[in-house]
């Protein structure tokens, strides 16, 4: 069995001293002096696309069956499991989870990525795993457990959300008369954050993969790559995603939200849970979302509130409605009588630019209206 090279261009290029080289066969030319090699390269790397790049070339059809989670793949498609063999691979074929190659088939990175059955064996895609890892504390010194997935993304989601929903801390509530266990973040929001990982991670950065780390007081979700939007405008804005086949293939199997409303769920779940907002980093080559655990209104920050009073007014905006004092005041749990709290924390939103006066003329704080910055 052979693997592909990655689809790398035919003609390798590297640069020393500033210089752009060239190798062709054993010989290193500069690149200056081969304009139409290196207009072949940029017209590569302007048509690549990760999904459609090969992970495994060159495999039989037993070999598709046994790396390829076919059975998992039909049940998540909601389609009846072809009774021949033919009848799998047509359908393989048909969602380009394989290409047919001469007598053989050459196996996709969108098919590997989201439906192998071990993604160890596909090498070039054996570090784009989901990892894992739970720490002692609210620093990374002592790791209690790691765990990194072996199933492709789709496959192995409902397993990865079942190991949170298992190994997250939970409550005891009493509901109709029946106890019940229930984790303290909730866990549609985790879903989305970490669906949304997995979509929108940057695959020409090497190395590296969607980590979710676990701390007594918070959750990090890591992706490679920096967001194409502003992270301000997640809430409204229409998700863009470097890889939009593989997005569009995870909303098709329900795995993740129709565009635009993921976040906006991520956000009514905090709200909902009387959680801290989630909070949003980016990196020189990273994107990370952090959910905060439980906090009550004078542990947190003055960042923590004001980043609460955003979203919160985006969150009443694209629902149809306007944020006021009193509907700031049920998201944070503050009683009437303390409304001019709520008023500090919006008046804290507007000096940093965030929300603004819907109605400018109403001198009232307690009745006043406010929306996002970019209304």
């Amino acid at each position: 069995m052979r693997f592909s090279r990655f689809l790398q261009p035919e003609i390798s290029q590297f640069t020393f001293k500033g210089e752009s080289f060239i190798r062709i066969g054993s010989y290193k030319k500069s690149l200056n002096d081969h304009p139409e090699r290196e207009r072949a390269i940029w017209n590569k790397q302007d048509n690549y696309v990760f999904e459609k790049a090969i992970a495994m070339e060159y495999v039989n059809e037993d070999e598709v069956l046994k790396l390829i989670d076919y059975t998992g793949y039909f049940e998540l498609i909601d389609f009846r499991l072809p009774d021949n063999r033919k009848g799998i691979i047509d359908r393989l074929l048909q969602d380009k989870i394989i290409f047919k190659n001469g007598a053989y088939y050459d196996i996709t990175n969108l098919g590997a990525l989201l439906f192998a059955k071990d993604m160890e064996k596909f090498e070039t895609l054996s570090r784009r795993a989901v990892r894992v890892v739970f720490y002692d504390g609210s620093n990374r010194i002592k790791t209690i457990r790691e765990q990194v997935g072996k199933k492709g993304y789709a496959v192995g989601f409902e397993g990865l959300i079942k190991y949170f929903s298992d190994n997250l801390p939970s409550n005891e509530i009493i509901d109709a008369a029946l106890r019940r266990q229930v984790t303290v973040y909730p866990i549609l929001a985790l879903r989305e954050l970490i669906a949304n990982s997995i979509i929108h991670q940057d695959f020409s950065i090497t190395g590296s993969s969607p980590m979710i780390e676990v701390f007594n007081n918070r959750i990090e979700i890591t992706n490679p790559g920096k967001p194409l939007i502003d992270p301000l405008r997640f809430v409204d804005h229409s998700p863009e995603s470097r890889n939009e086949i593989l997005a569009k293939f995870m909303r098709r199997l329900n795995i993740c939200e129709e565009r635009g409303s993921g976040i906006d769920k991520v956000v009514f779940e905090c709200e909902f849970n009387q959680l801290p907002a989630h909070e949003v980093i980016v990196g020189d080559n990273y994107t990370r979302i952090i959910m905060y655990g439980p906090k009550k209104l004078r542990q947190m920050d003055k960042a923590d509130k004001v980043r609460a009073c955003y979203l919160h007014a985006c969150l009443k905006y694209v629902s149809g409605d306007i944020m006021t004092n009193q509907s700031l005041r049920e998201r944070f749990g503050i009683e009437e009588r303390n409304y001019s709290i709520a008023s500090r924390i919006i008046s804290d939103g507007i000096a940093s630019e965030l929300i603004k006066d819907y109605d400018a003329d109403n001198k009232s704080k307690k009745y006043a209206k406010y929306v996002p910055y970019w209304v």
